[in-house]
């Protein structure tokens, strides 16, 4: 946890190929978990309908009537944020860890760690916010207008110009903030406690992993289902019934009305397979990158 090394590009490079890989795993469990964020606003036509029963049920019901490519639309945003914002994301954190532990030394390093994580976090999120923009909306809209990467971004930029592409950016940078805040320094924390018994071994960082994806799970949700439907709104120029405006003004709007419509534990649509994808998610990312790490290339 402590250890100094020299700075370099490899927790970049094995940051953003370590997420390009556990995104290519777990894509099909963040299909499920944006569709079930969407569905039951009260304010919004087009998504007012319960369709799925939960992520099980979504799963079933995406792959019967669209077909199994659906699990899968929006896989080419989603890699292209990963080797973006992974990329920036882990890089930058243990880069600012390794600055701090350099100038202040190895103890009592978790607040350092945390203020690390949060600020990787929050960058790395608002400069792939046009990549998670696209996602979203090929996620919820399956194969039904069939867009490619440069079309959905053409389509997004020719109807909400530039500013579409950063719609949600402040619950995007809040949540990526929070679950780094969470994850990131639990990982390197619990990893670092089970090394005297089990050794810095796969054992060790699969139950490291697995426990931090939990913690950031619980923390994250809320502010991802703000998030998700943020990015999914399309400010029209012209309003209609099944299209207005705008639904929710912003952040905290979005989180009231949710409330007071739909109830509080709406803002936890979704957790199941957000945590069941954190779960692969971080255990297929960390024992990627800690392997990565074990290269002499770097």
């Amino acid at each position: 946890m402590g250890e100094k090394q020299p700075l370099s590009l490899a927790p970049f490079i094995y940051g953003g190929l370590a997420s390009i890989i556990a995104e290519l795993g777990t894509f099909p469990l963040d299909t499920t978990k944006t569709r079930l964020q969407i569905q039951g606003q009260k304010l919004d036509k087009v998504h007012s309908n319960l369709k799925y029963s939960g992520m099980l049920d979504a799963l079933f019901q995406i792959t019967k009537n669209e077909g199994y490519k659906s699990l899968y639309c929006g896989i080419s945003p989603a890699i292209l944020r990963q080797a973006t914002y992974g990329t920036i994301k882990f890089g930058t954190y243990y880069s600012l860890k390794q600055l701090a532990i350099e100038k202040w030394g190895s103890d009592d390093l978790v607040i350092i760690n945390i203020i690390c994580a949060a600020v990787a976090g929050s960058i790395s999120s608002a400069i792939a916010n046009p990549t998670d923009v696209v996602k979203v909306r090929m996620q919820v809209n399956g194969n039904e207008r069939n867009l490619s990467l440069y079309g959905c971004f053409h389509d997004v930029y020719q109807h909400e110009g530039v500013r579409g592409l950063w719609r949600g950016v402040g619950p995007t940078a809040q949540r990526a903030a929070v679950i780094a805040a969470v994850e990131l320094p639990i990982y390197d924390s619990t990893k670092y406690c089970l090394t005297p018994y089990i050794g810095d071994t796969v054992s060790n960082h699969f139950i490291s992993s697995f426990v931090a994806s939990a913690a950031s799970a619980v923390a994250s949700t809320p502010i991802d289902v703000i998030r998700t439907r943020l990015m999914n709104q399309r400010r029209m120029s012209v309003a209609s019934d099944l299209l207005p405006p705008h639904i929710y003004r912003g952040s905290l709007d979005c989180f009231f009305q949710t409330c007071r419509n739909e109830g509080f534990s709406a803002l936890y649509k979704g957790f199941v397979p957000s945590l069941l994808r954190m779960g692969p998610w971080n255990i297929i990312f960390f024992i990627t990158y800690e392997q990565l790490k074990k290269l002499p290339y770097f």
